[in-house]
């Protein structure tokens, strides 16, 4: 028994039997997995087709005037007065989180719901479980004041220095 030894052999081999030679055109069958790509391959053409248009448009027919009035801030009609640098306090963005976070979290709950009847007894002790986490970090957020608007005290502040809000 002959062993070939040619490492270029091997390597075709196994090229081979990964990616088996496809039949001839004629042979196909161009119903199936081949066909259903079609679709795709025509909307993604399409679109980039589109996106090339909107923007070889806006290029030939846009404005080239530029003036003081294009590079100032518009805002509904009202023209800015001020610094647009505006130092909002950190509870703006903590609920903004908190609602992001408990929104989605909805979501999830809704798809359960729609699948109610086909996961039976475990999803809705999944859920009810997902709820009472919920449930606990709702608790958490109001225990530490994260949801609390008034005049935050900071711990280990200095006596004798008021909080400038509470110096007014």
């Amino acid at each position: 028994m002959q062993t070939d030894r040619n490492p270029r052999f091997a390597w075709d081999s196994f090229v081979s039997n990964i990616f088996p030679p496809l039949p001839p055109v004629e042979a196909r069958d161009l119903s199936g997995a081949d066909t259903a790509l079609w679709p795709f391959v025509v909307y993604f053409v399409a679109v980039l087709l589109l996106v090339a248009t909107m923007l070889g448009l806006s290029w030939v027919l846009g404005e080239r005037r530029a003036n003081k009035a294009t590079n100032m801030p518009f805002e509904s009609g009202v023209l800015s007065v001020g610094s647009p640098q505006i130092h909002l306090s950190v509870e703006f963005y903590l609920v903004a989180i908190f609602f992001v976070i408990f929104d989605l979290e909805t979501v999830f709950i809704f798809a359960w719901a729609v699948a109610f009847f086909e996961l039976g007894w475990e999803g809705f002790i999944a859920v009810g479980v997902f709820i009472a986490i919920l449930g606990v970090a709702l608790v958490y957020e109001l225990s530490t004041g994260a949801l609390d608007w008034g005049i935050k005290s900071r711990a280990g502040k200095p006596d004798g220095h008021p909080h400038p809000e509470e110096a007014h």
